[in-house]
């Protein structure tokens, strides 16, 4: 199990006998060297909220907020406009590299790469090639809209998603490739629907899309969790990937709902496991959708029984109530339980884990 130390644990620990004086201030001043000079080392304070606030907002106005008037500069003008602040992005993640400014340096790297599919995009236009798409409006709408012609974007950005990270290895490039690979789950599903549009409006084509998400996201979390033990970096390149893979699987699995008592039995039991997993890996990304799928499926069965009946806020209360204990109960059992979900894993196996967790 991870803890965090302060100043006052040795102190306290020093006071009880368990420590000399003198060894603890040896030892806090060898921890604070040790970790002074991890640029990677999670903070929260006022200047990394700058950093990201500043690089999540040039982010977004490169993808999500485009608005329409940019369509008036034409295919070219955007492609060379895309260049030109990839340019200016290259530049200054060199920049900050110098200045030993890891963080602000891998922004600007992740910003480089939410280029690449607007300077596609361009391109493309350029040539005409998305003229037969009457329903598309502009790059905007390659956030919004789900379109099997949006996968050459897609390689696009993961190719240079790849090299980018070849030359910065920085965990926030893994952001923008996380984010392509969720989009591009829901593309491809489309893309392989588009043979026969009278199936791909249909209730089974809907269906196909939803298994789809899950087997999708269910890949991603593999590929996550084979980074997860091949990695011996301190830095948590598998995060995005987790977190996204999530997304596509559980939204998958939540999508696909039943009726049946049994069918919503196996999405408890799933979301159940979801959560074992994330104590195992100490992932809370894990636990946070395992929880919401565990309450949704109480809800509803709670719903269910006691419909139209005074009981049924009564219900809902001593399911939240009881998940509140649980959580209170796994707190102080987390590490004996930790240990004992860990030692059901093969001893190799468990190995990795535990140098991971050591490693942050």
């Amino acid at each position: 199990m991870t803890i965090r130390i302060q100043r006052a644990d040795l102190d306290a620990a020093s006071q009880a006998g368990l420590l000399p004086a003198d060894s603890a201030d040896a030892l806090w001043q060898f921890l604070s060297s040790r970790h002074a000079g991890d640029p990677y080392a999670p903070r929260f304070d006022f200047t990394h909220v700058l950093y990201y606030l500043g690089g999540l907002l040039a982010i977004g106005a490169m993808s999500l907020f485009m608005t329409l008037g940019w369509e008036q500069f034409g295919g070219w003008g955007i492609f060379f406009i895309a260049l030109l602040y990839a340019g200016v992005a290259w530049k200054l993640a060199e920049r900050f590299e110098r200045m030993g400014l890891a963080v602000p340096s891998g922004i600007m790297a992740a910003l480089i790469v939410v280029l690449v599919p607007l300077a596609v995009w361009g391109l493309q236009n350029a040539f005409g090639l998305w003229a037969e798409a009457e329903h598309i409006k502009g790059y905007r709408d390659y956030h919004v809209y789900i379109d099997w012609r949006w996968i050459t974007l897609e390689f696009a950005t993961l190719i240079a998603g790849a090299l980018m990270l070849y030359r910065w290895r920085t965990p926030f490039l893994v952001m923008p490739i996380a984010v392509t690979l969720w989009y591009m789950s829901m593309d491809l599903a489309v893309f392989i629907l588009a043979a026969d549009d009278a199936y791909h409006w249909s209730e089974a084509s809907w269906t196909f899309r939803k298994w789809f998400s899950l087997a999708f996201g269910l890949i991603m979390l593999l590929v996550a969790f084979w980074f997860e033990l091949r990695s011996r970096s301190r830095k948590d390149y598998p995060f995005w990937l987790y977190l996204f893979g999530l997304m596509a699987f559980w939204g998958g699995l939540s999508s696909l709902g039943s009726g049946l008592l049994s069918g919503k039995l196996i999405y408890l039991a799933i979301n159940l496991l979801l959560i074992g997993v994330g104590a195992v890996l100490v992932r809370r990304t894990f636990v946070v959708f395992g929880a919401l799928g565990v309450a949704i499926v109480l809800g509803d069965l709670s719903h269910h029984y006691f419909r139209d009946s005074w009981l049924f806020p009564l219900a809902l209360t001593a399911i939240g109530l009881g998940i509140v204990f649980a959580g209170v109960a796994w707190r102080k059992h987390e590490a004996r339980l930790t240990e004992q979900l860990r030692a059901l894993l093969p001893t190799d196996l468990r190995g990795l884990i535990e140098s991971r967790q050591l490693a942050r």
